[in-house]
């Protein structure tokens, strides 16, 4: 009987609908830009509702302080760095006469070679679909449909829309050529369409269509990036908050609530087709917040940095039936587990030669164990404009944070637990726990085959 039983109840799990997953990424969404990590200007109630659903990462990072690579590491599980992939596409910011140092390479296109976790996905026999920027390469070979998609809506080689409010349209003068980059317009609309919430009828479309049969969306909205551009009656309201009680611009808290009330809609649809309850909805942002858009405090810095404020960013899982609702975890986790992550909790094998750098969180989210790594690495062999910007590695391990300086060759050291704002460098009091971290970050960027700088013979030093 014990027999007949386990073979009916496995008989059943296979035969059980299988788990649908949602991945929502935000472009240039700050940590604390969500009423659930601590905001009380930003209006985020279906947000927070997610995370009250599901469980939060307090210490989420990006793999990157730059959109593309973040993208890249979503996609393959892998570093940027190990990717060569770690500047986003195309830089057009290093400046032969003022640079001292030559920039690390990077390849300009998400290689075709890496099995994507959409290309994985759908041989596991889900409808897959994408939606919003892309920002991986040219259009020719390398959007979404060459990376496992079967449906690509508004997924472009550029990072930024034109403008927010249909046609969509603009250009963009690269710094480095003079040359502008037309933008024409992602996806179908009619005058007076918003983007976001044509990105959430178009997902909203795709769940009704796919509702008979598993399926895996990547919701992936070109908000919050620039150009700052809200819908009027939202920005009006926020203009009525006093000046010093402003986490950010009005416009920019417009479009964060735009962002929220596309969640809404999208969960929504899931409860209205009652696919809900088996439906993995993981949202994140793709690094720091924009300097000149929102107030990153407590974290120091901002997008382009490798300080906090660039680095760590919202991190929100919600697998019904199996993390508990209203949890938080403190565990430093990063956007290369998302790719493990999906395929465990969808019952799939891993692929630890794919995803060679990411995690499985399930034991994390199930409460039933913890996760093996001894540190996470960034590597950032560039030059952006961005304020406290430097080209840099860092690991953090632990509560310890160390980044290293390519120009100077400075090594600072920071405790997260008692500083999270990285004011205070430890670097001189620790000095043992400094050269114990460095050894571990060049051993990490020679393992991966981190591209590094090198002098630049065409810098100028200012006399």
């Amino acid at each position: 009987m014990l027999t007949l039983f386990a073979v009916s109840a496995d008989a059943m799990a296979d035969d059980a609908p299988k788990t649908n997953v949602i991945l929502i990424l935000i472009d240039d969404l700050g940590w604390k830009d969500l009423g659930c990590y601590g905001s009380d200007y930003y209006q985020t109630p279906n947000i927070d509702q997610l995370a009250n659903e599901g469980m939060r990462f307090t210490d989420g990072y990006a793999a990157c302080n730059v959109c593309s690579p973040t993208r890249a590491a979503i996609m393959t599980g892998k570093y940027p760095a190990r990717l060569l992939l770690t500047q986003w596409l195309p830089s057009g910011r290093w400046n032969a006469k003022k640079n001292k140092l030559r920039e690390g390479r990077y390849v300009s296109n998400l290689p075709l070679e890496e099995v994507t976790i959409a290309e994985a996905m759908r041989e596991a026999g889900y409808r897959t679909a994408f939606m919003g920027k892309w920002h991986l390469g040219t259009e020719t070979y390398y959007y979404p449909e060459h990376q496992g998609f079967d449906v690509n809506v508004a997924g472009r080689d550029y990072g930024a829309p034109g403008g927010y409010f249909y046609p969509f349209k603009g250009s963009w003068r690269i710094p480095t050529t003079g040359k502008t980059l037309h933008k024409d317009t992602p996806l179908s609309g009619k005058k007076g369409d918003y983007l976001v919430d044509r990105l959430a009828e178009e997902a909203e479309k795709f769940i009704r269509d796919s509702a008979d049969k598993p399926f895996f969306l990547m919701l992936s909205h070109y908000a919050v990036h620039t150009p700052l551009q809200g819908k009027a009656d939202k920005i009006a309201r926020y203009e009525q908050v006093a000046k010093d009680k402003r986490q950010g611009k009005p416009a920019y808290a417009a479009m964060v609530e735009s962002v929220d009330d596309s969640v809404g809609r999208v969960m929504k649809t899931l409860g209205e087709l009652e696919l809900d309850k088996r439906t993995l909805v993981i949202f994140t942002s793709d690094n720091g917040g924009y300097a000149r858009a929102t107030d990153n405090s407590p974290l120091r810095a901002n997008k382009g940095s490798n300080y906090e404020g660039g680095l760590r960013v919202p991190f929100i899982i919600k697998w019904p039936g199996h993390a508990k609702s209203g949890s938080v975890s403190s565990e430093p986790v990063i956007s290369t587990d998302i790719y493990p992550t999906i395929l465990a909790a969808t019952g799939q094998k891993l692929r630890p030669h794919q995803h060679v750098d990411g995690k499985s969180l399930v034991p994390i989210l199930t409460g039933s164990g913890g996760i093996e790594r001894d540190a996470i690495y960034w590597h950032y062999p560039h030059y952006n404009q961005h304020p406290q910007s430097f080209p840099c590695s860092v690991i953090r391990a632990g509560d310890w944070k160390l980044i290293e300086a390519f120009e100077t060759g400075e090594l600072s050291l920071y405790n997260l637990a008692d500083n999270l704002g990285e004011t205070n460098d430890l670097s001189a009091k620790e000095s043992a726990k400094v050269a114990e971290l460095h050894a571990k970050l060049k051993a990490w960027r020679e393992s991966v085959g981190a591209d590094p700088m090198r002098p630049n013979p065409e810098y100028k030093a200012s006399e």
